[in-house]
C-alpha cells in the first residue's frame, strides 16, 4: 500500500538489501527501487509534475574523493571506466528500451524521505523515459516515472494499462504530520501509519490540501477501506 510511513530499517527489510544508494536497479529481477527527496537542501533535483502523477528523478553523481573533489561539477556517469553501466546507465537503458516499445516498463518502488528518519512509501511507478540535460555546471541524467495503481504483484507482467495515481505532495505530508503530531488521528497510535485521504480520490477527494489528508494507523486505515467498499 502506498503513502505509508516507513523507517529506513523497515525499507531494507522489505527489499531484503541494504539501500545505501539511492538507485537500485532490478532487485530480485522483478523491480527496482529509488529513494527520492524534494525537501530543501536535498542532494538531487527530484520533482513531481502533472498533479503528482509523474516523477522526474535526477540521476546520481560521481562519488566524492580522489580525482573528484566536487561531484556537482562533473558529468553524471553512465558507465564506469571498465565499460560496465552505472546505476544511471542501467536505468537509462531500461527507460529507453521501454520508450521504444522493445520492453515493458521497469517497475520501480519509490521511497521518499520527508523528515530525518521518516520515509513515505510512494508506491509503484513505471519507468518510461530518460534523457541527459545540462545544468549550470555539467551533464545530468533525468528519468521520467509514472505513478500507477495496482501493479504490486511482481509474479505478473507489468500492467501497461494501469491507471495513473496521484502522489500526495511532500508539503502536504509535512503539514499533516505536524498537525496530527505523528500519530493516528483516531487512536494516537505512533506506528504503522498511513497518509489517508479523508474523502477518497476516486470520490472526488484531493491530494493537494492537508484538510483532506489524515494520519491513520494500519488498523483504522483497513477499517475505513472495508467500510468504503
Amino acid at each position: 500500500m502506498s503513502d505509508n510511513v516507513i523507517s529506513y530499517i523497515e525499507m531494507c527489510q522489505r527489499e531484503r538489501t541494504s539501500l545505501q544508494q539511492g538507485m537500485n536497479f532490478s532487485l530480485d529481477g522483478n523491480h527496482s527501487v529509488i529513494l527520492m527527496s524534494v525537501r530543501p537542501n536535498a542532494p538531487y533535483r527530484d520533482r513531481l509534475e502533472e498533479s503528482g502523477t509523474t516523477l522526474i528523478y535526477e540521476g546520481h553523481d560521481m562519488p566524492k574523493g580522489g580525482a573528484c573533489s566536487n561531484p556537482k561539477t562533473v558529468d553524471q556517469p553512465i558507465a564506469y571506466s571498465s565499460g560496465n553501466p552505472t546505476q544511471n546507465g542501467k536505468f537509462m537503458a531500461a527507460a529507453l528500451t521501454a520508450k521504444r516499445g522493445q520492453t515493458l516498463p521497469e517497475r520501480v518502488r519509490v521511497y521518499e524521505k520527508i523528515k530525518p528518519g521518516i520515509w513515505s512509501y510512494n508506491g509503484i511507478f513505471h519507468l518510461v523515459d530518460a534523457w541527459v540535460e545540462r545544468d549550470e555546471f555539467r551533464q545530468v541524467c533525468k528519468f521520467k516515472l509514472i505513478a500507477v495503481e495496482s501493479d504490486e504483484d511482481f509474479n505478473k507482467p507489468v500492467r501497461i494499462d494501469a491507471q495513473r495515481r496521484r502522489v500526495i505532495p511532500t508539503h502536504v505530508k509535512l503539514e499533516v504530520w505536524a498537525r496530527d503530531e505523528g500519530k493516528c488521528s483516531i487512536c494516537n497510535a505512533p506506528d504503522e501509519l498511513h497518509f489517508d485521504h479523508i474523502l477518497p480520490f476516486a470520490k472526488g477527494g484531493t491530494s493537494l490540501t492537508a484538510e483532506n489528508v489524515q494520519l491513520l494507523c494500519a488498523r483504522h486505515n483497513l477499517q475505513k477501506s472495508d467500510h468504503i467498499q
